[in-house]
């Protein structure tokens, strides 16, 4: 892994020390994470869009429904289209409880990634996008269900963006105080807050004797 070179977009100018242009932490946080938001502009209105994402090697993929006139805009088909988009995710890793209210803050994860999203046509490509985002989400589950038909495909979009200019930021720890407070008679610390899977529910549809399988009853995100 090589670290990114930082640019005017993602160099961190406010505490610098917290962020990182290093690939295996841009990917790490990348890959525990489950949704994201893509943010574009389109005739001067200003757009964020929640999507499922899926990463492959030095790409992320999103997806969405091709129907979608905003999310068509942000990787335009024609020449010349190209639309600058930012995609961002963050884990949330606690909350940083201070004597003050001014310092309370928040532990957290987040990556955000530059650049020009490009719509994937190719079919062969859109099916590994579309079985990473799948992956991404709960491994093993693309084994166990029917492929997606022609019709869904197509009424499918998929983009690509690059990981070539991007940032993560970190804080963790407990709060900053100011010296003078540290004698307050005031409780302080960090509320540690983690994402915890529940016991698998069927759907009511689920033929007898079909048990729900290890990946979801032993369901864990990475990291």
């Amino acid at each position: 892994m090589t670290n990114l070179e930082p640019t005017e977009r993602t160099r961190l100018r406010r505490i610098p020390e917290r962020g990182s242009y290093d690939r295996s932490v841009i990917h790490a946080i990348l890959d525990e994470g489950l949704a994201g938001h893509l943010a574009f502009s389109v005739d001067a209105k200003p757009w964020v869009v929640p999507m499922a994402y899926g990463r492959i090697d030095d790409t992320v993929y999103l997806h969405g429904s091709a129907a979608n006139h905003a999310l068509r805009s942000s990787a335009p088909s024609r020449p010349g289209g190209d639309v600058e988009v930012c995609f961002e995710v963050t884990q949330l890793d606690g909350l940083v409880l201070a004597r003050s209210a001014f310092h309370h803050s928040l532990n957290y994860r987040s990556v955000m990634v530059f650049g020009t999203a490009r719509r994937v046509d190719d079919a062969a490509e859109k099916e590994r996008a579309l079985t990473a985002i799948v992956e991404h989400v709960v491994p093993g589950r693309t084994a166990d269900v029917r492929p997606s038909t022609a019709a869904e495909r197509t009424a499918t979009l998929v983009l690509a963006l690059r990981i070539d200019e991007a940032s993560a930021k970190v804080r963790s720890g407990g709060p900053s105080e100011e010296p003078e407070d540290l004698t307050l008679p005031v409780w302080a610390g960090v509320i540690p807050l983690t994402v915890e899977p529940g016991a698998p529910i069927a759907d009511e549809h689920v033929r007898p004797g079909i048990a729900a399988p290890a990946y979801a009853t032993s369901y864990r995100r990475p990291g």
